[in-house]
């Protein structure tokens, strides 16, 4: 599994702040199969990249962007079509109620870390640099990666670290930081890293440490319950012929969004009529993953790892 660590998502390049570079821009936009009159959610607006790229082939559209961290909203565009809000997308139907709408044309969401996210030190994302232990998406949250650390259970970390990271050597990791935390608090990503240097297989130092941080921002923001969340919204928002585009970054999310796209469920299979076919919410518009091309990767390494899956509402 390639962890955001070793390969960040998508976003906008902000000239003069670089805050970011989208991924799989144009396979994305055309995947929305936008109308000139239609309306758009950029669940994960970000840098703004891909608003401003939907943009282009609005007229007298509407576009709705949504992210939960507060730095983002500095790179909003001034475009009347745009409305811009600070949220998690897992409340995307809440919003959108508020803006009055009930029905949208096409939803798409990068799920990876802005590299903002990882140049920032002192938001604690990265092991590359002696920080606090955060990792909050949206720093108005209370639970911080210090606070998992320090306060949960050594069953619950164990979770957290296999599920979230597939660390092979889990349970030990977690009977590692319980028994350090018990002398000194790990408040700092240099301590974290001390911590586990004794579980760490030779020659494998940054991807496990990728590994474990990645765990530990999934569990931070609950990532993948406000994936759950906004994939079962979509069946609602989404018309026939509506659109969900989702970039994903590792297998946890890819096996979601792959399965929801297939099944309409969140797992497990979809009920088949008496004629045997299933029954679906969504069609699969692309049944082979899209990846970023060579050119891409050669000019944004960071993308290596990017999955494009579209789903078109029946």
């Amino acid at each position: 599994m390639m962890t955001d660590e070793q390969t960040i998502s998508s976003g906008w390049e902000v000239s003069g702040s670089g805050y970011h570079t989208p991924a799989l821009l144009e396979e994305s936009i055309n995947g929305l199969n936008i109308r000139c009159d239609g309306i758009y959610v950029d669940a994960t607006f970000g840098g703004g990249g891909h608003s401003r790229e939907i943009l282009k082939s609005l007229t007298s559209g509407r576009l709705i962007a949504l992210d939960q961290d507060a730095d983002a909203l500095a790179n909003r565009p001034d475009d009347r079509r745009l409305t811009v809000e600070q949220g998690n997308f897992r409340f995307l139907r809440n919003y959108l109620a508020h803006c009055g709408i009930r029905k949208v044309d096409g939803i798409l969401a990068d799920l990876g870390v802005s590299s903002h996210h990882f140049d920032s030190a002192e938001r604690g994302f990265t092991f590359r640099q002696d920080a606090p232990l955060d990792m909050r998406m949206n720093t108005g949250m209370r639970v911080t990666a210090a606070e998992i650390i320090n306060s949960y259970p050594e069953n619950s970390l164990c979770m957290i670290f296999g599920q979230y990271g597939e660390v092979s050597n889990a349970r030990r990791l977690a009977e590692r930081i319980v028994a350090v935390r018990r002398v000194q608090p790990i408040e700092r990503s240099g301590q974290l890293l001390e911590t586990m240097k004794t579980c760490i297989p030779r020659g494998m130092e940054n991807k496990y440490a990728a590994k474990v941080f990645q765990a530990l921002r999934i569990a931070v923001n609950r990532e993948l319950d406000n994936l759950k969340a906004l994939l079962l919204q979509s069946v609602e928002l989404l018309p026939a012929k509506g659109r969900l585009v989702i970039i994903t970054y590792h297998s946890l999310e890819d096996r979601l969004v792959k399965n929801f796209l297939k099944n309409g469920l969140l797992e497990g299979e979809a009920e088949k009529d008496i004629y045997g076919q299933s029954k679906t919410p969504f069609r699969q518009v692309n049944t082979k993953i899209i990846r970023p091309s060579e050119h891409e990767m050669k000019h944004n390494s960071r993308v290596r790892s990017a999955k494009l899956r579209i789903g078109e509402r029946v």
